[in-house]
């Protein structure tokens, strides 16, 4: 869209089919802005009004690069998709879908008519659980715990053992890591795998060796996620974080050009 210096916008969250009347009641959009609904046949956006001083072309690249712009912006983008996804099939959509007005939120919804309509199909009656493996950083470091080098030629002897022990070490829980994977595969409609994720982003300490999303049908949930804890309990030498479920992003976000 071309930058506009005032003016508003329509914010697209998510799209969805069959939404309850009352289900965003409470929900506020970014910036506190009411939240809307726009419709074309059986598909619904739903939608808030934003300002383009803020979304436009031009400013939205600055704010992205920003992360205390970014993380309320994201966490209110999530908060409505969640509310939507609690009540109909939903496909979310990428962060700062833009729109200039309605008739434009029409028109996005005519020409993604078919991708859409599958996308919700697929993730009807499902819900995204996230599973991340990470080994322990008490794993890793065991090989560490040495007694002081006596001379230069010890010392190097003993870095090159620790490494090797971490290199076994990480070999090892990758195996583990794929079997894992395999086994929740199994019990899900779909799996994707994910780049691991920085320490630092993460929040788990520990070198990750899975990152994956799973498509689990509502009524699997709970023998999935009793799955996920059986693994953690039978593998304390990984960290074994699953949660869920989740709004399909992994599963029906859309690629928007």
């Amino acid at each position: 869209m071309n930058e506009e210096s005032s003016g508003t916008a329509r914010y697209m969250y998510a799209v969805c089919r069959g939404l309850d009347a009352h289900a965003l009641d409470g929900v506020e959009g970014i910036g506190g802005a009411p939240l809307a609904t726009v419709e074309h046949d059986e598909l619904t956006a739903v939608v808030s009004t934003v300002m383009l001083s803020e979304f436009g072309e031009q400013p939205l690249r600055r704010h992205l690069e920003d992360l205390a712009w970014l993380e309320p912006v994201v966490s209110k983008h999530d908060e409505v998709v969640r509310a939507i996804a609690a009540s109909a099939p939903t496909a979310p959509l990428r962060l700062a879908t833009i729109c200039f007005d309605d008739d434009a939120v029409r028109a996005r919804l005519r020409e993604w008519y078919l991708p859409l309509m599958g996308a919700l199909d697929r993730v009807d009656g499902r819900a995204e659980w996230s599973v991340k493996v990470v080994i322990s950083p008490r794993s890793e470091g065991s090989a560490a715990a040495e007694e002081p080098a006596l001379s230069g030629a010890d010392y190097l002897r003993r870095k090159k053992a620790v490494a090797q022990g971490r290199l076994a070490t990480e070999s090892a829980a990758q195996e583990l890591a794929r079997s894992i994977h395999d086994d929740l595969s199994g019990r899900a409609v779909a799996s994707r795998e994910l780049p691991p994720q920085d320490a630092r982003l993460s929040g788990r300490a520990g070198t990750m060796v899975l990152n994956a999303a799973y498509l689990v049908p509502d009524d699997a949930a709970e023998p999935f996620a009793a799955r996920i804890a059986e693994l953690a309990a039978g593998n304390p030498e990984l960290l074994i974080d699953g949660r869920g479920p989740w709004p399909p992003y992994s599963f029906a976000m859309l690629e928007q050009r």
